[in-house]
C-alpha cells in the first residue's frame, strides 16, 4: 500500500539521523500517516521505536510524541495505562508551550480526543490550527479532528461543516486515508443533522476507500457510524445487527458509547420480549466510572432493564438524566427520554410519553439533530393520535367479532394504527416490528372483523374518540 511505503520511507530515513529528537519525530510522523490505516499490533513498534529514543535529562518534544503514541495505542487496545500517557502529554504540551509546533498540536488534538474531552477541542485548539502554516494533509487532518470535537460535543451543525471542509481538503490532497476516516464519521454525523441521503453515499465512499488503502481503522468505524443510520431511517433490524456486531466483536471498543452500545441493545433484547439476553448481555459488564460519557445514567438504566415495564424504575432513570450535563452527553440525553418516551406510549402512559418525548425533541432540536427528531415528533403524533385512538373496542367488537375470535393485542394495536392513517411501513416503524409482521396481523385482523379493506377497517372502528 502507498500508505505503507510512506511510511517505510519515512522510517527509514529516521535510522540514519542521529539527532534523537529528530529522529523521534520523525516516528511520531510515520505514526500519523498509517494510524488511520493501521491496527494496534501494526503500531506498537512504532512506540517501542520512540521509546527508545528518549534520553536523560528527558526533551519536551520527544516525551510528547511518546506519551502521545503510548496513549493512542492504549486507548485502542483499552489498556488501563492509556490515560496517563494522554494526561501527561498535554501536561507537557501546555507547560513548554509548543502551540507553535504543528506536530505538537496535533499530537496534543489526538489526546484530548481520545480522553473523550471533544469541548475542549475548539477553544484549545482552532486557534493555533488557524495560525500554523502547514501542508493540505495536515491541515485536513488538524480541521478533521476540530469538527469531530464539534460534533461529538453536541454542535452538529458546526462539526459536519468542519469535516466535509476536511474531507475536500483530503481528497484535492489525495489522501484517500484521510477521505475515508472524515467519510466515516460524516456517516453518523450527516444522519443526525438528517440527511439521510448524504449518509447513505458517506458509507459507501468510506467502504470503498477503506478497502482501496487497506485500512482496518477506518473498518472499524463503518458499522459503528453506519448504526447511527439505519436507527435514524428507521432500520431497526439493521441496526440492532449492527449493535450486536459491536458489542460482540472489538470494533468500537476504543467509543465513548463502548457502554451505551451494550444498554441500548439489552433494552432492545427487554422491551421485546427477551429478557434472558437482556440480563446476559449485561451480566458480565460493570457499570463504568463516573467520569465516563453518560455514566450517572448507566446504573438506574440497568435496573429499568430489568424491569422494562416498571413505572417505577423508568422514573429513576429519567430522574438521573438531570446528572447529563457535559457537552458530550447531550445526545446521551436526549435519546434516554426518547426510549423512556416511546416505552411510556407502548405502555400508554399519554402523559409520561409526551412529557419526555418533547425532552428528547427540545434536546435534539438545541444541538442540530435533525434525523432522530424527525423520528421523536413521529412518536409524538402517534401519542397526539392515540388520545383518539388508544382505549378499549367498542365492545360488541370486543365481546362479539363476526369471527367470534377477538382480536390479540398485537392486532389491536395495528388495527387502530391502520385504522387513524398509517401506512404498513408508518405502522411497522412506530411498533419497532417489520412491515410482514404489520401485514400478518392485518391480515388476521381483517378476517377476525368481516373487512376487505383500510376504509371498511376505518368504519368498522367507529369514530377514534
Amino acid at each position: 500500500m502507498l500508505i505503507d511505503l510512506e511510511a517505510d520511507r519515512i522510517l527509514a530515513a529516521a535510522r540514519d539521523v542521529a539527532d534523537p529528537v529528530s529522529a523521534a519525530r520523525m516516528v511520531a510522523e510515520a505514526f500519523l500517516v498509517v494510524s488511520r490505516t493501521a491496527d494496534p499490533a501494526t503500531l506498537a513498534p512504532l512506540v517501542e521505536r520512540i521509546a527508545a529514543l528518549r534520553g536523560e535529562p528527558a526533551e519536551p518534544r520527544t516525551e510528547l510524541l511518546f506519551h502521545t503514541l503510548s496513549g493512542v495505542v492504549g486507548t485502542r487496545i483499552r489498556q488501563p495505562y492509556a490515560t496517563r500517557h494522554l494526561e501527561a502529554a498535554l501536561r507537557i504540551f501546555a507547560a513548554h508551550r509548543l502551540n507553535d509546533d504543528a506536530l505538537s498540536v496535533e499530537c496534543a488534538l489526538m489526546c484530548t480526543l481520545s480522553l473523550i474531552r471533544p469541548h475542549e477541542v475548539r477553544p484549545g485548539f482552532a486557534h493555533l490550527v488557524d495560525q500554523l502554516d502547514v501542508d493540505p494533509v495536515r491541515r485536513a487532518r488538524l480541521i478533521a479532528m476540530i469538527g469531530l470535537g464539534d460534533a461529538w460535543a453536541g454542535n452538529l451543525v458546526r462539526g459536519h461543516a468542519g469535516l466535509c471542509a476536511a474531507r475536500e481538503l483530503a481528497e484535492s490532497a489525495g489522501r484517500l486515508d484521510v477521505q475515508a476516516e472524515v467519510a466515516s464519521w460524516l456517516i453518523k454525523i450527516s444522519a443526525f443533522c438528517g440527511d439521510l441521503t448524504a449518509s447513505a453515499a458517506y458509507l459507501t465512499e468510506a467502504r470503498e476507500l477503506a478497502a482501496r488503502v487497506g485500512s482496518s481503522w477506518v473498518a472499524v468505524h463503518i458499522a459503528e457510524c453506519g448504526a447511527a443510520l439505519y436507527l435514524i431511517s428507521g432500520d431497526i433490524e439493521a441496526w440492532v445487527g449492527a449493535l450486536e456486531l459491536l458489542v460482540n466483536s472489538a470494533i468500537g471498543a476504543n467509543s465513548g458509547l463502548f457502554f451505551e452500545h451494550r444498554w441500548e441493545l439489552a433494552t432492545h433484547y427487554a422491551l421485546y420480549g427477551d429478557a434472558g439476553a437482556a440480563q446476559a448481555l449485561l451480566a458480565g459488564t460493570p457499570d463504568p466510572p463516573l467520569a465516563w460519557p453518560g455514566s450517572p445514567a448507566l446504573p438506574a438504566w440497568r435496573g429499568w432493564i430489568a424491569e422494562p415495564t416498571s413505572a417505577a424504575a423508568m422514573a429513576r432513570v429519567e430522574a438521573s438524566l438531570a446528572g447529563l450535563n457535559r457537552p458530550v452527553e447531550r445526545l446521551s440525553r436526549a435519546r434516554i427520554a426518547w426510549l423512556l418516551g416511546a416505552q411510556h406510549a407502548r405502555l400508554q402512559r399519554r402523559v409520561d410519553a409526551i412529557r419526555l418525548l418533547e425532552a428528547a425533541s427540545s434536546g435534539y432540536a438545541a444541538i442540530g439533530a435533525a434525523g432522530p427528531l424527525t423520528r421523536v415528533i413521529a412518536e409524538l403524533r402517534g401519542v397526539a393520535m392515540r388520545a383518539t385512538v388508544i382505549g378499549e373496542l367498542p365492545r360488541a367488537l370486543t365481546t362479539r367479532p363476526p369471527s367470534g375470535q377477538p382480536l390479540t393485542a398485537a392486532e389491536d394495536r395495528v388495527a387502530r394504527a391502520v385504522a387513524a392513517g398509517l401506512s404498513n411501513r408508518e405502522v411497522a416503524d412506530r411498533l419497532c416490528v417489520s412491515v410482514k409482521t404489520v401485514e400478518f396481523h392485518l391480515g388476521n385482523t381483517f378476517r377476525k372483523l368481516g373487512v376487505r379493506n383500510r376504509t371498511e377497517l376505518a368504519s368498522r372502528l367507529g369514530p377514534l374518540v
